[in-house]
């Protein structure tokens, strides 16, 4: 456990004087505007930009390059639950043999430039070194860690983590002022437009933002409370994937609609970069309005996934068939289609408290690309520090609870397991979260933040937990 602490500390400490380093040359171009902390799982334009009433070129150029980087360490800590038994996908407590440390540490470098009128390049170049508890993500519908999806890796490894072009058309209407920040050029754009997106990025880039929780670097860290966790997003082994997306801004309106490589395997990093196979469709529609003199914002999706996948039902009849467990990685037979729906909703009560809900649901038929989840809601809200003499610090309370289909239900009764749970038996109830964060400014860019989790029926067994998590995050950027 000490040296568990005083490794992280010499990660925290590295972490600090490798970015230090980095400072001088980690600067954006064309631009003398002060800019507090970006969220680095932004959407990769505003969604409520500045509205110039008055636009003049020569006081908004347009920024034509940008370096940005950021690092963000989690650790964390569980408490010897309750396990009566345990399966070969269950989280085990420290008595079964698991330790009870988990940690995950990413640097990225957030790098992007102006093609043409309308065009930009960027590339992410990132590193990742991290481990779930026990050495394997299983256990949860739910993962307490976004940043675990990125998978296990001691030492560090390298890769590309997005590299795509953006091409902006303008449709008229008022100008608009876009911010600085990663993945985002600064400069004037109509309010009215298209922009078109193709490459390799992650499909939470783009689809299912939320102001008060979206990015597990900053914010609320578990899978059901960042995101809509019953929605099939398309991502390889480490959350990315490829395709285009195309994005229509009219008014108070945004639709989004976009073709997805998912994995030829499931959870593998294998893609189809025909995306005629192998892929995710879909569609969100976004509404920007005011209530109450405060702005807010509703969101609605829905999503089609057909991908080489097995069915339960399929793996279920199999093990009838052959005397055997039922097991989904026998009983790939062809391509399955998975599809879903989910609701996403933000406002803000003034300036400091804001309040955000989602549900989602799939059919849960098929085993999964991203979450053992086939219903969510989730609901929270955040407080800025203002009121006691800390503006850039952050309070943050959230609940979610998931489900599963009956078909997945009955698979994992009769002992069988996914790619990330099964305890050989299932005694079932629907899994809870309950999440709560502190995040504080230390200095300037760099964050601290104390994160507790409590999940009662870890992977929907009744059996089994309740399960707390503690975790500490450091969080920096540039």
């Amino acid at each position: 456990m000490l040296a568990r602490r005083i490794l992280g500390n010499i990660r925290l400490q590295s972490i600090g004087m490798t970015l230090s380093l980095l400072a001088p040359t980690l600067v954006h171009s064309q631009s003398n505007q002060v800019n507090p902390l970006t969220l680095l799982a932004e959407a990769p334009v505003r969604s409520s930009p500045t509205v110039l009433a008055q636009f003049n070129p020569v006081d908004d150029p347009p920024e034509q390059w940008s370096i940005h980087a950021q690092s963000t360490y989690i650790i964390g800590q569980k408490n010897n639950f309750n396990s009566p038994y345990y399966g070969q996908n269950s989280l085990l407590n420290k008595t079964e043999g698991s330790g009870n440390d988990s940690f995950t540490w990413s640097a990225t470098a957030f790098l992007g430039g102006r093609l043409w009128e309308g065009g930009e390049f960027y590339y992410n170049p990132e590193m990742f070194e991290g481990t779930p508890f026990g050495g394997s993500l299983v256990g949860l519908g739910a993962f307490q860690n976004g940043e675990l999806q990125k998978g296990s890796y001691i030492p560090p490894t390298y890769y590309s983590a997005r590299a795509f072009i953006r091409q902006t058309i303008g449709l008229g209407g008022e100008r608009e002022h876009i911010e600085y920040g990663p993945n985002q050029l600064a400069g004037p754009v109509d309010s009215n437009r298209l922009v078109v997106s193709y490459g390799k990025f992650a499909s939470l880039d783009f689809f299912d933002q939320n102001k008060y929780s979206h990015d597990p670097r900053t914010q609320f860290q578990n899978f059901a409370l960042f995101s809509m966790a019953a929605y099939g997003y398309a991502a390889d082994a480490k959350g990315f994937t490829y395709g285009v997306v195309g994005e229509w801004y009219q008014g108070d309106w945004t639709l989004r609609a976009a073709r997805l490589a998912v994995p030829t395997t499931p959870n593998t990093m294998e893609l189809n970069y025909s995306l005629t196979q192998d892929y995710t469709n879909q569609v969100e529609l976004t509404h920007q309005h005011e209530l109450w003199g405060q702005p807010g914002a509703v969101r609605g999706l829905f999503f089609q996934q057909r991908a080489f996948m097995a069915s339960y039902q399929n793996a279920i009849n199999q093990g009838y068939q052959l005397g055997l467990t039922p097991n989904i990685l026998t009983a790939r037979f062809s391509e399955q289609n998975m599809w879903g729906y989910g609701l996403n909703i933000e406002q803000a009560v003034n300036e400091d408290l804001g309040l955000f809900a989602r549900w989602s649901w799939n059919n849960g038929q098929t085993e999964t690309q991203t979450l053992d989840v086939s219903s969510s809601l989730s609901f929270g809200t955040t407080l800025k520090g203002s009121n006691w003499s800390r503006p850039n610090d952050t309070i943050g309370l959230g609940y979610a609870i998931n489900g599963i289909s009956a078909s997945e239900i009955s698979y994992l009764q009769q002992g069988g397991y996914t790619m990330f749970i099964g305890d050989s038996a299932l005694s079932y109830k629907r899994e809870q979260v309950i999440e709560t964060y502190y995040s504080a400014q230390v200095y300037k860019n760099l964050y601290i933040s104390a994160d507790y989790q409590h999940i009662t029926n870890p992977a929907y067994n009744s059996a089994r937990g309740p399960v707390n998590f503690y975790g500490l995050r450091a969080h920096i950027e540039i």
